[in-house]
């Protein structure tokens, strides 16, 4: 062979190469956005940026000789800030990716902005199943968590200890809608009732009013279907007026390390909740809570574990397609198994809900915590084929067609 024809075959395999590993701009950009000076800013917050910086890290900073960007907003639970900075991202700045997105109302706002612009968006902190129902998209995928599988656990668990008759408590938006209706339905289902409910509006900062309606209804279960401060300020208030001395339980049904540890051991000891990651669960979440810790000064919690994830599948999926288009982006993300710190053998299905082991949880006694931040025992591994909807029964018109 000579020369010239090993200079023509090396040009032609350079520009081969050149056309499959194609990402637009010289650059990956990836948003992080959500509440980061309200109820969530714990839940998820900076502690969510810091997690996709950690993944990117990891990844080597790089995706196909590009480096990989990490951006982030304070959405403040507001729908319309949030579609404002989402069309601001993906119009001016280059943005490919938003993800997190804590808050039902905005994630559902920037998933239908995202199919609009045909840009890939991560859920990891909202939880609405509406996100992989009736409002799915193609570019759209939801990760760490949803009201279904805060149902199937924390609801679960409770009916089969007897708490049959239930009151709830819940934020009056999409996400609460969401989980009322999620609980409502398996309590239901297994042969319990309800008997009552309450909504009250986000960052609510005096719940005598909601609990004494809850504590008059008599039900051995009062559900609260909110979040964050939310969730803490109500267990704060609910032991005041005896709620659980007179007998009543509280079914925290989002409530995560976060939280715990804002609310302390001796408040929370007892709890019963549900989360799809918990650091101390074995030696690889372990090293990657220390790691964490270390750099944040706290462990982390499911919605931080998922970012991470969420990141680092997306950089996979980005490598495997040899581009940042997002229908490529979109198909091999379906394909691909998601096997990290947050998921063994996770898969995402159809309609981009990703299927994963979520774990029911008990709060420790003080006096049963080894170490800082020890705080769960682990009572029970629910798997993903039953802590998530069917894709097939959920709604969305991705799965129909």
């Amino acid at each position: 062979m000579n020369n010239k024809l090993i200079a023509t075959l090396a040009m032609l395999l350079a520009s081969s190469t050149a056309a499959l590993a194609d990402a637009s701009d010289g650059k990956v950009k990836i948003g992080i956005l959500n509440d980061q000076s309200g109820v969530y800013a714990d839940f998820g917050g900076k502690f969510s940026y810091e997690a996709a910086l950690m993944a990117v890290e990891d990844f080597g900073g790089k995706v196909l000789g590009v480096p990989v960007e990490v951006v982030t907003a304070d959405h403040q639970n507001k729908p319309d800030i949030a579609s404002n900075i989402a069309r601001q991202w993906y119009d001016t700045e280059q943005v490919d990716s938003i993800m997190e997105l804590t808050t039902s109302s905005v994630a559902l706002a920037v998933q239908a902005i995202s199919k609009e612009k045909k840009k890939i968006d991560i859920v990891t902190g909202a939880a609405t199943t509406e996100l992989t129902g009736k409002q799915c998209s193609p570019y759209g995928f939801h990760w760490a968590y949803d009201t279904h599988s805060l149902a199937v656990g924390t609801g679960g668990a409770l009916v089969k200890q007897g708490g049959d008759s239930w009151f709830f408590l819940t934020a009056d938006y999409a996400f609460g809608y969401s989980l009322e209706e999620n609980t409502s339905n398996y309590v239901k289902e297994n042969g319990g009732n309800v008997v009552g409910a309450v909504r009250h509006p986000l960052a609510t900062t005096d719940f005598s009013s909601f609990l004494l309606q809850a504590q008059s209804s008599g039900a051995k279960v009062i559900g609260l279907a909110n979040a964050g401060l939310d969730t803490s300020n109500a267990i704060k208030q609910a032991a005041e007026f005896g709620i659980v001395q007179g007998g009543q339980r509280l079914a925290a049904l989002l409530f995560t390390l976060a939280e715990v540890h804002g609310l302390g051991l001796e408040a929370a000891q007892g709890l019963t909740l549900t989360e799809g990651f918990y650091w101390n669960r074995n030696e690889e979440s372990a090293k990657f809570g220390k790691r964490f810790m270390e750099r944040t000064g706290k462990m982390p919690n499911m919605v931080h574990a998922g970012t991470y994830s969420a990141v680092t599948q997306y950089l996979k999926a980005i490598e495997k397609a040899g581009s940042d288009d997002a229908d490529a982006v979109s198909k091999e993300l379906h394909a691909m198994p998601v096997n990290d710190v947050f998921a063994e053998n996770g898969t995402v299905a159809p309609n981009g809900r990703m299927i994963h082991d979520m774990y029911l949880l008990e709060v420790k006694k003080p006096e049963e915590s080894k170490e800082p931040w020890d705080y769960f025992k682990v009572l029970a591994t629910i798997p993903g084929k039953e802590a998530f909807i069917d894709p097939a029964q959920s709604g969305c018109d991705l799965v129909k067609s």
